[in-house]
């Protein structure tokens, strides 16, 4: 079919339309300031994280210790300048006006060579939560599949990188990470939550893990959990709501929490060595050594044949 031109003319009015909206609804815009982090660099940065973090399962095969030296050292010196530039990007973006004169490259420098630093004690953590997941999941069969395919440990993986430049101060970059990790994997985990060793989130999609959030260490938690806030103060004057107070439960070592409970309030703690069952809602302190069950469901069973097993009977399970 032949192209209508008369059509393609009126494009340049609908770019002026466009453009005018830009003015119209400013807060969806960023134009006229100093570049933004780029979430192309950070999720590039993510992918150099998991190659020194956990190196011979991605981009680059066939390593060794005669080579790997020199692999994980081309990739600490880029990310140390990538780290530099964008974090820079992210302390001006934030910034207020009395700080305009602050020096965000040398900032930006020194956070980056102390989250590269961290990978020291990042790698021992994130053994810890590879081996919690292969001893927690009878069906993996060696810790090669957990690395490939298991997206709980892909999202713990990025949430401990963020959290640890959410504990440097670092503005916006900690949530692009997580929720490039929830793009993947189904799983939100906000990079303020503080979460021990050996945790493990089997299956994980639709799992939500509030900011202030505190997990202990041996926790395992199942498909469709919610670790929220129960509900958002306001400030009486402005009616805006209350931020930097815990809203969000405490999980005590280990816990198992079993797919969709709903576990709500910055006030709640579960008990260490407890157990919650599937679809229970909480929202008030459980005991050490406490098993929480959703007590008596009942199934219907409706089928055409009055005769057929099961059929038409009520059971509680």
């Amino acid at each position: 079919m032949a192209t209508d031109l008369r059509l393609k003319e009126a494009l340049p009015t609908l770019t002026d339309r466009i453009v005018q909206t830009y003015e119209e609804c400013g807060p969806i815009n960023h134009l006229g300031h100093s570049p933004l982090p780029s979430y192309r660099e950070v999720t590039e940065i993510l992918a150099d994280f998991r190659e020194i973090l956990f190196p011979g399962y991605g981009r680059r095969q066939n390593l060794h210790m005669g080579n790997v030296a020199y692999h994980v050292g081309v990739l600490i010196d880029s990310l140390h300048d990538r780290l530099t530039q964008q974090i820079a990007r992210a302390f001006r973006y934030d910034c207020k006006a009395s700080h305009l004169e602050n020096d965000f490259e040398a900032d930006a420098q020194l956070i980056a060579i102390r989250l590269l630093e961290s990978i020291l004690d990042m790698r021992e953590v994130l053994a810890d939560d590879v081996r919690a997941a292969f001893e927690g999941d009878p069906a993996a069969r060696n810790l090669d599949e957990i690395l490939f395919c298991y997206p709980g440990v892909s999202a713990i993986t990025v949430f401990r990188i963020a959290h640890e430049l959410y504990r440097l101060g670092v503005p916006l970059i900690p949530r692009m990470m997580t929720e490039y990790a929830h793009s993947k994997t189904g799983i939100d985990i906000h990079p303020g939550a503080t979460i021990g060793r050996r945790f493990f989130i089997d299956h994980g999609t639709g799992v939500v893990i509030g900011e202030t959030t505190e997990i202990g260490e041996g926790v395992k938690i199942y498909q469709g959990v919610t670790l929220g806030a129960l509900s958002f103060q306001r400030d009486e004057l402005t009616g805006e709501l209350v931020r930097g107070e815990k809203r969000h439960p405490t999980i005590e070592n280990d816990v198992v929490i079993y797919a969709n409970a709903t576990i709500l309030g910055g006030h709640t703690v579960i008990g260490h060595h407890s157990i919650v069952g599937s679809s229970a809602w909480i929202t008030r302190t459980v005991a050490p050594f406490t098993t929480v069950t959703i007590e008596n469901p009942r199934l219907r069973f409706r089928g055409s044949d009055p005769h057929a097993e099961l059929g038409g009977l009520d059971y509680q399970i």
